[in-house]
């Protein structure tokens, strides 16, 4: 997807105060750091990785209150179309974070992140690429490193062949699936779903919608890559 260049995005970014940009920083001046110093609460931290336009997690921080949010997005000039809507947030619990989710074990603390949220993310269908996929073994070990002991992650795609690929990368590296749904909306809108941009869209054309569900199994993860 050709990304259009935005005039000013960068400078709207650094002068707003919902967002946080990560270039040039030190991961350890934010890691432990969230909820008491950025939130001033003691609420639990549920972060998107991709959020893209913003439109599912402003929904989720309007519905929960008592949850703090971060939306991870890479780049500037999809960061700042989420602007606009945040200005309408009545609440303070969602902040943007812009920066590459490779590094994203370097800002959060062990047992910082209760919640991840993965939506229609990037597929990166070449078999040399795997590794970038946001729910690769790769990543998954990154997110190992800062969910608290029972915390998950939800992924939804409209790419069958990304999603299988999930699937498996889960099972063998010993996280617990709770949940695996091949057609979300089969029989209609999914109860207590919160849709992305994408999400309504396909769901429109009457694609199918995946989603999965898991949890990490401290002392029962395995990484190693296939042979």
């Amino acid at each position: 997807m050709r990304l259009r260049n935005i005039p000013g995005s960068q400078e709207r970014i650094l002068e707003n105060k919902y967002t946080i940009q990560t270039d040039g920083a030190d991961g350890a001046d934010y890691r432990g750091k969230w909820a008491k110093e950025f939130f001033h609460n003691d609420h639990p931290v549920h972060i998107e990785v991709g959020m893209g336009k913003g439109k599912f997690i402003l929904e989720m921080a309007r519905q929960n209150p008592d949850i703090n949010y971060i939306g991870i997005e890479k780049y500037s000039s999809v960061l700042v179309r989420a602007l606009d809507q945040r200005e309408e947030l009545e609440s303070d619990n969602l902040l943007f974070l812009r920066m590459d989710a490779e590094d994203i074990d370097q800002y959060f603390a062990p047992g910082e992140v209760a919640k991840i949220y993965l939506n229609f993310s990037d597929p990166w269908p070449k078999d040399r690429h795997a590794k970038r996929r946001l729910t690769s073994r790769q990543f998954l070990e990154r997110y190992d490193r800062f969910l608290v002991q029972d915390g998950s992650i939800q992924f939804k795609t409209d790419n069958r062949p990304l999603f299988d690929f999930s699937v498996e990368e889960i099972k063998d590296t010993g996280w617990i699936l709770d949940e695996c749904s091949f057609d979300l909306h089969a029989d209609g809108p999914a109860p207590n779903n919160v849709m992305t941009e994408y999400e309504e869209k396909f769901f429109r054309k009457g694609n199918p919608i995946c989603r999965l569900v898991c949890h990490r199994n401290p002392g029962q993860t395995d990484y190693s890559e296939k042979e």
